[in-house]
């Protein structure tokens, strides 16, 4: 006899991380439409949150190797959407900084980013998607809190710990 596999209900972790995963996936093929991927999608939004951001810093960011990330720096320059300079303290270093070309590129990301918004959340009402966001936050801030305490490589969390009360 085969044992049957006990249907288990989904579990928080796999529910967010599928919601991420299909978030990333229906972005991506809407990026498509305005000629961009999820990653540079990211990557610009990234430079533009904190211009002068190193290279090193916005792989880890971006969760990539740091040669993956060069390939795709490499594109964005030849687009003429970033441009990257040696730091003035260690030439090894290279600072990004996004050029005037990729300024419409943000709002049709914002817009995109809206788009999807509105779509992963409608059937709920404002309530809910304020109290959806607002849950969300605290499960950040606890996660956040416990990977500084860890002293594991926060590479979201710095950029959004004063999102979280101490």
């Amino acid at each position: 006899m085969i044992n049957t596999p006990t249907i288990i209900d989904p579990t928080f972790g796999y529910l967010v991380s599928d919601v991420a995963r299909q978030l990333r996936k229906t972005f991506n093929h809407r990026a498509r439409r305005i000629g961009l991927s999820l990653a540079q999608c990211r990557a610009l939004l990234y430079v533009a949150r904190q211009e002068g951001l190193n290279q090193a810093r916005l792989a880890e960011l971006l969760e990539v190797q740091p040669i993956t990330l060069a390939r795709l720096l490499d594109r964005m320059e030849a687009a003429g959407w970033l441009e990257r300079r040696a730091d003035d303290s260690d030439r090894r270093v290279r600072r990004l900084f996004l050029c005037d070309k990729a300024l419409p590129l943000l709002d049709q990301i914002q817009d995109l980013s809206a788009e999807v918004r509105a779509e992963a959340l409608s059937g709920l009402a404002a309530a809910d998607q304020s109290v959806l966001m607002t849950l969300l936050k605290q499960v950040h801030c606890n996660l956040s809190r416990q990977e500084r305490a860890e002293d594991l490589p926060a590479a979201f969390s710095q950029d959004h710990s004063d999102d979280c009360a101490s």
